[in-house]
This record gives structure tokens, C-alpha cells and sequence, in this order.
């Protein structure tokens, strides 16, 4: 059996060097996409077909469902530019596809089986040997944003400091309320089909760059993660990239709702990296206290309550987000991503749960498919 040679592990000193050298706040994105029948709208293991297709341009890859596709997009200075970048690629994906496949976003599909066929690329083959049919329920999309927050110390506070929001981040971005065609009640059903995996989630607080290391060191050693990538928490500093990078969010059905998540993401590390300049981050938050708000971000996306992470006290969700989105938003038009940071309020009263259901009000659960699929090439409006 052919096996994939791991990448050497990064020395505490090495990690230190390459978030110094990151650029000021530029942000990038993974944009997992579903592959679909174009006759019965349901998932389709074609991607190695399509991706057959696509040249080898580097943009776009495999993932671990056979069914799933990544569009990679290259970080820039500011979410305008990315949206655009993500829009292209996106375009070229459907062209080279025409005929082959459609192609959708969100969190998961709502009607197809829940369990699939898997890519067999050998950086897979592990995880396929390890988890069996667990790894055949992993037909889940996610939007990644990328966020680099320059100077090694900064980035790691940083980091700390934007577990506790990851929970708004998640219910903002929640996409996924359907799942074998029936409502889970969920507004995104992705993030428990993950928890069937270890190392999901809410991340732990690391102390040093020495801790992350030693934490990396341990998965190799214990062969329990032999490398990075294996990291899967909601958030993760990234050791290639020098990047952190989010994962909360579920795959978003439109560009603009991508866009608008990331200028989310780049205004919330700028803040935060603002407020730890200032001196003004508070010490890590226990993971258990971010976890309750995890669960209702999880169970009713924007619609639910978001617990003080000192008082307890509980606010409406919406509430929250628009009080951080105000605190946003002078950061975000000085990074150019006002107009994006627009669409997150817009998605804070209706996010892509409210609307799937919408959907199947009015037209029934099968009409769902359809309409994301017929969604996935929409303008962004910036």
C-alpha cells in the first residue's frame, strides 16, 4: 500500500518565524462545493471527473467525499478582491463541468443519503482506515477564511481571543437544517455529523508557541494525528500558511454570503489584534463556557441566545451580532470590506437556514436542491 510522506513537523521557532513574517490582514478562502446529478440533483461521485477537466489548475482539488470539490482562493489584501476571485473560480468550475455535473453550497446536501462514496487519494487513506463508515458520513462542506494576523505573539492572542466568537461566527454562517430529507430542527446539522470525528470543535486555548508544537509533536508521536491538517477545530493556526483559519462556517450557497463572512473574519482579527495592542484582550475562556454558546449557534443558528462568557447573563443572538458587527465596521471600511460586512447583517436576519426552510415551505423539501444549485453562479452585488 502506498503511504504519504508527512510534511517534518514545525519547531516552535519555526512557527514564531512564519507569523512574523505574515502580511497585515489579508484573507483568503477554501470554498467546499457539492457535486451534483444534473438530472435528480443529488449527489454525484464525480469529482474526480470534473476535476479531470479543470487542466490542473491549482485552484481546485479534491476533498474526501467523492462528491465534494474545493476552490481554493489565493489570499489578497482585501475581500472585494477575493469575492471577485472566488466568483471566477467558481464560474470556471460550472463551465468545465457543463453537461458532467451542478453544482451547489451549503453545509450538506438535504436529501441525498447521509453516507457515500470516498475518495481514495492516498492523503486519505488513513483517515478512510481509521474511521470506516464514520468517515462515509463526512459528506460536509465548510467555508474556510484564511486571516493573516502579522507578528507570531499578536497571532497567537489573536487566536485565543476569537474562540469566544465562533459561536456568532457559526450562526451566522449556519446552512445546513436539512439532512436525508427531513428538518433536523438544527440550524446546521454539519457541525454534529463532525463531532462523529475527533479533534472538532471549539479549540483549546495554547499558551505558547512551544505548546502548539508539543501539541503537533504528540499527534505525530502517538500516530493519533500524524500532521497538521489533522487539526480539524473550528479554528487553527495554520503552520504553512502562517495564516488563521477559520472552519466554522457551513459552505455558503451564494458568493455574496462567502464574501460576507469573510469581511467578518478580517474585521474580527484586525479588532482583536487592535485590542491586544491596546492591552485589552482578557485571559482564554474556558472551552466548556464557549461550547454551551457552540450549542445554540448549532440549534438555532441566529434565532437563539448567546450567554455572557463571565456573567452568564443571555442576550438574544441577533442582538449580539449586530452590537459586534457595529464595532466591526469601522475596521472593516478601512480594510475595504464594508459593503461585504453589509451582507452579514443581512444574513444575521435571514441566514442560509431561514432561507432553505423558506424554500421548502413554499415548494417542499425536494424543491431545496434546485434552488441552491440555481444560486451557486448569483453576481455578488460588489
Amino acid at each position: 500500500m502506498s503511504t504519504v510522506k508527512a510534511n517534518p513537523l514545525p519547531t516552535a521557532a519555526e512557527l514564531r518565524s512564519r507569523f512574523d513574517a505574515a502580511p497585515p490582514y489579508t484573507v483568503g478562502i477554501e470554498d467546499e462545493v457539492m457535486v451534483l446529478d444534473p438530472g435528480t440533483l443529488e449527489l454525484a461521485p464525480r469529482a474526480s471527473q470534473v476535476l479531470a477537466r479543470m487542466e490542473e489548475d491549482p485552484r481546485f482539488k479534491l476533498e474526501l467525499p467523492a462528491a465534494q470539490l474545493e476552490i481554493t482562493v489565493p489570499p489578497s489584501a482585501s475581500v472585494p478582491e477575493t469575492a471577485r476571485a472566488l466568483l471566477e473560480g467558481r464560474r470556471d468550475l460550472a463551465a468545465r463541468a457543463d453537461g458532467l455535473v451542478r453544482l451547489a453550497g451549503a453545509g450538506v446536501h438535504p436529501t441525498s443519503s447521509g453516507s457515500g462514496e470516498l475518495n481514495q487519494a492516498p492523503r486519505y487513506r488513513r483517515t478512510i482506515r481509521e474511521y470506516g463508515e464514520i468517515a462515509e458520513r463526512q459528506l460536509v462542506c465548510a467555508l474556510q477564511v484564511h486571516v493573516a494576523v502579522p507578528g507570531a505573539e499578536r497571532a497567537l492572542a489573536v487566536y485565543n481571543a476569537a474562540r469566544d466568537y465562533l459561536p456568532w461566527l457559526a450562526a451566522v454562517g449556519a446552512n445546513a437544517p436539512f439532512y436525508e430529507g427531513r428538518d433536523t430542527g438544527l440550524a446546521s446539522v454539519r457541525v454534529k455529523i463532525g463531532e462523529l470525528l475527533p479533534r472538532q470543535g471549539v479549540p483549546p486555548a495554547i499558551e505558547s508557541w512551544e505548546d502548539y508544537a508539543g501539541a503537533l509533536a504528540w499527534g505525530a508521536t502517538s500516530g493519533t494525528f500524524p500532521d497538521p491538517s489533522s487539526w480539524w477545530y473550528e479554528l487553527r493556526p495554520h503552520p504553512r500558511w502562517g495564516t488563521l483559519e477559520l472552519r466554522v462556517p457551513d459552505g455558503q450557497t451564494t458568493v455574496a454570503g462567502a464574501a460576507a463572512l469573510a469581511a467578518m473574519a478580517q474585521a474580527l482579527m484586525a479588532w482583536l489584534g487592535e485590542r491586544h495592542d491596546a492591552g485589552e484582550l482578557p485571559p482564554a475562556t474556558p472551552t466548556w463556557r464557549i461550547e454551551q454558546n457552540r450549542w445554540s449557534a448549532c440549534r438555532y443558528g441566529v434565532e437563539g441566545d448567546m450567554a455572557d462568557l463571565n456573567n452568564g447573563a443571555v442576550r438574544a443572538t441577533r442582538e449580539c451580532l449586530y452590537e459586534l458587527l457595529d464595532a466591526l465596521e469601522p475596521i472593516a471600511k478601512r480594510l475595504g470590506a464594508g459593503g461585504a460586512l453589509h451582507g452579514a447583517r443581512e444574513l444575521v436576519e435571514v441566514n442560509g437556514a431561514i432561507a432553505q426552510r423558506r424554500v421548502a415551505d413554499q415548494a417542499g423539501i425536494h424543491a431545496v436542491p434546485g434552488w441552491l444549485a440555481s444560486r451557486f453562479l448569483e453576481p455578488w452585488p460588489g
